[in-house]
């Protein structure tokens, strides 16, 4: 099977984790009998010095020319990089906003799992960790508070800065379908995430998604307030299966959830359209203290490789195939440093993408 795949390398460590995902492909490639073409593409920080702009629509449109778009991490470091000192508009993470909308990109799956070999890089306690967690947090990305009416003015006297957060019915209608439809396929229980006792949005948000469960009356659905999720998480990880949630709160929660895991280098992340096509994503950030020292842990970028396999390309042997590596490499004691532990062997970035890759089967 021949397929393009966009490669959005980024900024920071981004080139370093991507390159190490695209060798664990090119194994998949040569031992499956496929064909990945890539197509490199500037966003982010590298696009504003080589375009004055994060994102241009050249890159737009290569990239709904491709597949899949598979990208690393973007932006810099906010209080000495010059890109910070630009306008939002033209800032870094303003290309990540425009081409989530510009591709339609409204579901962000971001799994959320404690492997067995790394439960003591766990900051839980033992009793908690012990019990492991695998959850997926889907998080709205396209509407809500990022995408509201922005601004800032002097209303009598006083600067005053004004962000609207708005969500209509048929954006709330569509993420709720896809965590229901992920739900079945795993554990068939729904966790909703709003602020109803506050926000009419989310008592929209709320009367929506009850309305969507009536179709899937397999799966359990309960209802969560943000603050109390956010202490559950840290309380009872293994009571959450799907979880589902509007733009903001998503953005914070899987977070949270990924540093309960042991490191955010671990996980990966998957923004999807309507249909197949998806942009695929480590969930941590450019980390600029540490690029070009190949010190960056790589395994997040691999496994969102092995979600584009699977949600896109429909290899699901394939893609076990790759989290199957990343196993093997794990049980073998490797670990780069953000995941070290005592007795086990130290890797570069570059060292845990080969050993991954040579154990693709």
């Amino acid at each position: 099977m021949n397929k393009k795949i966009a490669v959005i390398k980024g900024d920071g460590i981004g080139p370093e984790i991507v390159t190490e995902a695209m060798k664990v492909l090119d194994s998949v490639a040569e031992k499956y009998g496929h064909s990945f073409e890539y197509d490199q593409l500037l966003m982010g920080g590298c696009s504003i010095d080589a375009n004055g702009v994060p994102l241009t629509d050249e890159t737009i449109e290569r990239c709904k020319s491709a597949d899949a778009v598979l990208m690393g991490s973007i932006g810099g470091d906010t209080t000495t990089s010059p890109w910070y000192k630009l306008p939002p508009e033209l800032r870094p993470e303003a290309g990540l906003l425009k081409i989530r909308k510009s591709l339609g990109l409204f579901a962000n799956l971001r799994p959320s799992v404690l492997y067995p070999q790394l439960a003591g890089a766990c900051p839980l306690k033992e009793e908690i960790s012990a019990k492991g967690f695998d959850m997926l947090i889907m998080r709205e990305l396209t509407g809500g508070l990022y995408f509201g009416e922005h601004k800032t003015e002097e209303v009598d006297g006083v600067m005053t800065a004004v962000d609207t957060l708005r969500y209509d019915e048929n954006e709330i209608r569509r993420i709720a379908v896809k965590a229901f439809e992920v739900a079945m396929k795993r554990s068939r229980k729904v966790t909703s995430v709003d602020k109803a006792n506050v926000l009419d949005s989310s008592r929209l948000w709320r009367r929506v998604v009850t309305e969507v469960s009536e179709s899937y009356p397999e799966v359990e659905l309960e209802h969560m307030l943000v603050d109390n999720c956010a202490m559950q998480l840290v309380k009872d990880p293994a009571q959450f299966d799907v979880m589902v949630t509007e733009n903001m709160f998503g953005d914070i929660l899987s977070d949270e959830a990924s540093m309960i895991t042991g490191s955010i280098g671990m996980l990966a992340s998957a923004s999807m359209n309507e249909t197949k096509f998806g942009l695929y994503e480590p969930s941590g950030g450019s980390a600029p203290d540490i690029a070009g020292q190949n010190k960056a842990n790589p395994i997040a970028t691999i496994l969102s490789a092995a979600m584009m396999l699977r949600y896109s390309f429909d290899m699901s042997e394939e893609a076990d195939a790759v989290e199957n590596a990343v196993n093997k490499a794990l049980n073998s004691g490797y670990r780069t440093g953000d995941i070290m532990s005592e007795g086990m062997k130290t890797v570069s970035c570059s060292e845990m993408g080969s050993l991954i890759a040579q154990a693709i089967d």
